[in-house]
């Protein structure tokens, strides 16, 4: 092919998070070739572009013209379902690929997965990275965050097309390089997991409103429009107001309420509990929000034993609770319980995150993560803003839950935070994340905990040892003998 009809980079896999990103691409002037195996997509993708445009995008159909379309040295983004599917993409384009090309996995992918493609496209030459993409379908077309992490020599090859597509904020665009080897999608994963611990909060906050608090819908989306003009601005808490407006077309009443209440997944959150269990890092509100939706699977079960406990004589205590409940004070309580919560939760994730770094030698940039998920993706919130600074006043911060700042609206919120937890476990409501979190919070902050019982226990059936606080060096003693002596 002529050298000027060429396109500047090539993305395969038309899903319409492809597509989307593909458009957004060809839209910020970067002439875009796009494949798939059913021909259909690129047509579709091709339509698109036209009516969306018209924009330089380039449908291919084969492999091989889909490679050679592009300038060297190429770039190539994959948007592909993780696993297998990825393994037989890179096969079928790399038979056409030099060395000094550049493969980009923007799929959720396993960090794993990635450092093995990594060195398994390395002995042809080719570069490769794996990229976290977040956003969702609005976001690939209109500014994602983008997370990616491998070769620095690939990053720098598209640099100027990632900062152009990524999602704009006042401090610049939602990428940076993150770091070596698999450190994107590992990125990408923990992010998932702090999303989980969001929108779990978020549903926890609205059950207690709801069935304590006795609000409509309208009025809580009200209330989340409130919250999303303060310090809880965010997309999760805006899009839950916009939940509350929307009626059912089917039948009558506000579409919410027909919802099956079964939660599902696609495995990072799953993943990222996994991580901190590996890299022994407390992460239970992220836990409690993934165990949640395990339980809202369980639907049946959950109908059956509601129906025997009921037999058996337990009643409901939501009724008592609520009339003797202050509106006013509830929403204010929830509101502070939720921030303290989420407090917690992005500490947990950022700290698994700094673990892994250490592990992986990767020199993580926290402040710099929390500043590209300002915008474009689903935790966006101006609340990170403020953990960005945290993170700058000092580098080496032990957990979020100790910056100054933090820590004094912690304080100040603990006791309303306390008030909620309280009230929803005497109504009988379950609050599993906010619950974590506080117990999180009340654990980290004491100096002394009963695990020096733990430890005496472990030393008596096991003989594990023990150290003590007066003297240094391990110790063991003969428990049971002991006790029975006295």
């Amino acid at each position: 092919m002529d050298a000027s009809s060429l396109s500047r980079i090539g993305l395969a896999g038309l899903a319409v998070m492809g597509q989307n990103l593909a458009l957004n691409i060809a839209e910020k002037g970067f002439p875009i070739s796009v494949y798939n195996r059913t021909a259909s997509k690129v047509d579709e993708t091709l339509s698109r572009a036209q009516s969306e445009g018209p924009f330089s995008l380039t449908g291919q159909y084969s492999p091989r013209d889909f490679v050679l379309s592009i300038q060297r040295p190429r770039s190539i983004i994959i948007l592909v379902k993780a696993g297998n599917p990825v393994d037989q993409t890179i096969s079928a384009l790399t038979e056409f690929m030099e060395p000094g090309d550049t493969i980009i996995d923007g799929g959720n992918e396993w960090y794993q997965n990635t450092e093995r493609r990594i060195q398994q496209v390395a002995d042809k030459g080719i570069l490769y990275l794996g990229m976290g993409v977040s956003g969702g379908e609005e976001g690939a077309r209109n500014g994602p965050s983008l997370m990616p992490g491998g070769s620095f020599e690939a990053y720098k090859n598209i640099e100027s097309i990632l900062k152009s597509v990524a999602a704009q904020v006042d401090d610049g665009p939602c990428v940076t390089y993150i770091g070596e080897g698999g450190s994107g999608n590992f990125v990408k994963m923990v992010h998932n997991g702090i999303e989980y611990g969001d929108m779990q909060l978020i549903s926890e906050a609205y059950d207690v409103l709801k069935n304590v608090g006795g609000l409509s819908n309208s009025e809580l989306a009200e209330i989340f429009g409130e919250w999303n003009r303060g310090e809880l601005e965010s997309f999760l808490v805006e899009i839950t107001s916009d939940i509350f407006k929307v009626k059912d077309s089917l039948v009558d009443g506000d579409l919410v309420d027909k919802i099956l209440d079964k939660t599902g997944m696609k495995g990072t959150g799953k993943w990222t509990v996994q991580q901190a269990a590996e890299l022994s890092v407390a992460a239970p509100t992220i836990a409690a929000s993934l165990d949640c939706r395990y339980l809202s699977g369980l639907k049946e079960e959950r109908e059956s034993a509601a129906e025997i406990l009921k037999e058996a004589g337990l009643e409901e205590e939501v009724g008592s609770v609520k009339s003797g409940v202050d509106k006013k004070r509830l929403i204010d309580d929830v509101r502070k319980a939720l921030y303290a919560s989420k407090i917690c939760s992005y500490a947990q994730g950022m700290n698994l995150l700094r673990a892994k770094s250490v592990e992986k030698g990767w020199d993580l940039n926290f402040g710099e993560l929390a500043r590209i998920w300002k915008g474009g993706c689903i935790i966006r919130a101006v609340f990170l803003d403020r953990i960005k600074k945290a993170y700058q006043r000092n580098p080496n911060l032990a957990s979020l839950v100790v910056d100054p700042e933090f820590a004094r609206e912690m304080v100040q919120r603990q006791a309303a935070w306390r008030r909620v937890v309280g009230l929803a476990i005497s109504a009988g409501i379950s609050t599993p994340g906010m619950c974590a979190s506080l117990a999180y919070f009340d654990t980290y902050r004491r100096a002394r905990l009963p695990a020096n019982l733990v430890q005496a226990q472990r030393d008596l059936f096991g003989a594990h040892t023990y150290e003590r606080t007066d003297r240094p060096g391990a110790f063991h003693t003969e428990w049971t003998k002991l006790a029975r002596k006295s």
